[in-house]
């Protein structure tokens, strides 16, 4: 019972303490690091039943295949992303499944293109296609881009301007639709939901030593951070929290202190906490949660639309070239902004 109550904020301390090691916190990190699709998991929604009735395009109606020129350019976005984050000592990790974190990587990109077609499929369905203006910002764009590859980028992803500006529109569409099916739908985060606030906590499992130390917490002159230090028996003493991350509880009597203030001895299951509130309100944590949060929905959404798409891949790569694939090498190629630059260009949408 008490690792219900603490294992969440258990897993968080072990998870800062990861490096680059095939471990589930680890692989769980670079899961979440891997967000492919940041701008693709735009306008969606997340109540029950939200994607019914969706309409998707049959399997036998598939149109057109991605080589691998244009596939390496997404291989090419996230491998030289990585490398400048991790070094190329990432491509040494083993995840815990037996996999490197290599082949995890290209098994991410292949996804992500039949995903990003199974949208583009969806949006011929739908009849959604690109305006004269939209073609002549993503023509632009593709040119920008391009413009900017060294070389050593052309070399390593054999990509022509022609292949980029098939890439982008693709890529364009798939927002475009889902944008469009998700019409009208609230998506908003509120402050409350993704508040950020900064506490101190003690956190000890008797009942009668949790009391002792609450009333000398409560003493005139007490320092809650040295008593904390000396007394708490979980591995974080200041921490920052967001709703949910404690038991319920727990998170309700940390939520309701302002800056300053002390809690009651909170029980649960067998654990004793009390917090001293550092921050009622961290304003940029806030935002960086809120944001997180908003991904988030959006992330569970899009995956709503394409299990409803079937289970069944369309063939969308033109032969098997993934084996072929080499992450590491003695190659210079250093692009990564393919979707910055259309951040850049046209928001998260």
């Amino acid at each position: 019972m008490k690792d219900r109550c603490s294992g969440r904020m258990k897993r968080r301390a072990a998870d800062a303490r990861l490096e680059d090691r095939g471990t589930t916190g680890g692989q769980r990190r670079f899961g979440r690091a891997l967000y492919l699709m940041t701008a693709l998991f735009l306008a969606a929604f997340l109540t029950g039943g939200c994607g019914a009735g969706f309409p998707f395009a049959e399997e036998e109606d598939a149109a057109g295949e991605y080589t691998k020129s244009q596939a390496m350019i997404i291989v090419a976005t996230e491998r030289n992303r990585y490398e400048q984050v991790y070094t190329d000592r990432i491509w040494n990790v083993t995840l815990t499944d037996g996999r490197s974190f290599g082949a995890y990587l290209l098994e991410q990109v292949e996804t992500f293109l039949t995903n990003l077609k199974r949208m583009n499929l969806l949006a011929e369905e739908q009849g959604v296609v690109l305006t004269s203006a939209e073609q002549s910002r993503l023509q632009s764009l593709s040119a920008r881009y391009y413009e900017g590859l060294s070389d050593a980028d052309k070399a390593y992803t054999g990509a022509t301007e022609k292949d980029v500006q098939a890439m982008y529109q693709e890529y364009y569409l798939a927002n475009k639709v889902v944008g469009q099916l998700t019409d009208g739908i609230d998506l908003e985060v509120s402050d409350s939901d993704a508040k950020v606030i900064t506490v101190r906590m003690i956190q000890i499992s008797s009942e009668a030593a949790a009391e002792a130390v609450y009333r000398r917490v409560s003493q005139d002159g007490s320092n809650f951070l040295t008593v904390a230090r000396e007394t708490s028996e979980g591995e974080q003493i200041e921490l920052s929290l967001g709703r949910g991350e404690l038991p319920e509880a727990a998170d309700e009597a940390a939520f309701a202190l302002s800056a300053g203030e002390m809690s009651p001895l909170i029980a649960c299951d067998g654990w004793y906490y009390i917090f001293q509130c550092v921050s009622d309100y961290d304003a940029e944590a806030t935002a960086l949660r809120k944001t997180r949060i908003y991904e988030e929905r959006k992330n569970q959404v899009f995956q709503q639309i394409c299990a409803q798409a079937g289970t069944d891949s369309p063939a969308v790569f033109t032969e098997n070239f993934w084996p072929e694939i080499r992450l590491t090498g003695d190659d210079t190629s250093t692009t990564t902004n393919f979707f910055a630059l259309y951040e850049e260009e046209f928001g998260s949408q």
